[in-house]
């Protein structure tokens, strides 16, 4: 399991609150962040853009089908 740091969940909780306010808007689009994960993946990318050590990105856990 990954360690929490402070900056990282700073930047987190407060994507959340955005989000939950309706005010939380994503990259280039501008649309509004209706998904937590989403709102999670913006808040962990903004601390990483602010140099805090956060954990790597996790890969996809989607196979890939042989045929």
């Amino acid at each position: 399991m990954a360690t929490r740091r402070k900056s990282a969940s700073r930047k987190v909780k407060r994507a959340m609150h955005e989000m939950k306010r309706g005010k939380l808007r994503s990259g280039r689009s501008g649309k509004k962040v209706t998904k937590r994960k989403q709102a999670i993946a913006i808040g962990l990318s903004e601390a990483r853009k602010a140099g805090a050590k956060v954990p790597k990105k996790r890969k996809s856990s989607r196979k890939k089908r042989t045929t």
